[in-house]
């Protein structure tokens, strides 16, 4: 759901204003979000919806970049960089706080740092996706800050308890709208949709609604750690799509460097 949501945002923000295409993915999946919560029932305390609340500062921090990042750079470069921080950071949260990974999962984040690597200096200027150019370098950097983004959120609705229901997800969703109106504004960008392809956005917020939704109920029936990780291979359909439907080409030394990402995860996620 995460890998549909973003490629379509991401197709989507190449036509028209990156932030006005997150705003509106955001505002449709909170409104939906919240009418399942209702449905769902559930009696959050303070503290959860406070975490919930957390979670949305990671999540329009995330879906802002990443979408920036998409527009202007390959996908197969950017979506798998925001894989690598979301799923290392729930890890090394877990270590600060007291939990102690396995050899494999610090291999796995070892693994992670040629990777990054091997996927940004793997690129070169290419036509993607109907005459968009991809210029060398472009989304490498708002790929990495996508990443802590998403695992920021990972981490914050892992705390939420089981009984709580969806509405810390739901709240989350909403403070993550007013975050992508805040950073539209400080960079001077327009946020409010204002053409078919913005409006057209908010039937992808259903698929980021569907997304919030399952990784939290994976939280609270299960380990954090495990639900991210497993969240973070989002690059993997996202990628297929790009080189399916858009035909993006990837290098050989990018190649390397997705499969070593791959193993990242693999390996953190056996921690």
């Amino acid at each position: 759901m995460y890998g549909l949501s973003d490629f379509l945002g991401g197709v989507l923000s190449r036509r028209t204003s990156v932030w006005q295409v997150a705003f509106a993915v955001q505002l449709s999946g909170a409104t939906v979000l919240a009418l399942v919560a209702v449905a769902f029932g559930g009696e959050p305390d303070g503290a959860a919806l406070a975490w919930g609340a957390l979670s949305g500062v990671g999540s329009g921090l995330g879906t802002a970049f990443l979408y920036r990042g998409l527009a202007n750079g390959r996908m197969s470069v950017v979506a798998p960089l925001s894989a690598v921080g979301a799923a290392a950071l729930p890890v090394l949260v877990g270590v600060v706080t007291g939990e102690r990974p396995s050899a494999l999962a610090w291999l796995g984040i070892v693994c992670a740092l040629p990777a990054i690597w091997l996927i940004a200096t793997g690129e070169g200027d290419e036509n993607v996706g109907g005459g968009h150019v991809a210029r060398a370098g472009t989304g490498v950097l708002d790929g990495i800050v996508a990443g802590i983004g998403f695992g920021f959120l990972f981490v914050a609705l892992g705390q939420v308890p089981e009984g709580s229901g969806l509405f810390p997800a739901t709240l989350g969703l909403v403070v993550s709208v007013v975050v992508i109106a805040v950073l539209a504004s400080v960079l001077r960008q327009g946020w409010l949709p204002r053409d078919r392809y913005a409006a057209t956005s908010v039937t992808v917020g259903v698929a980021s609604a569907g997304a919030t939704m399952l990784f939290q109920l994976a939280t609270q029936s299960g380990l954090l750690a495990i639900a991210s990780v497993l969240s973070s291979l989002y690059p993997a359909f996202t990628v297929l799509l790009a080189v399916v439907v858009l035909r993006e080409h990837i290098h050989p030394g990018q190649a390397f460097g997705l499969a070593l990402a791959a193993g990242a995860v693999t390996l953190v996620s056996l921690h």
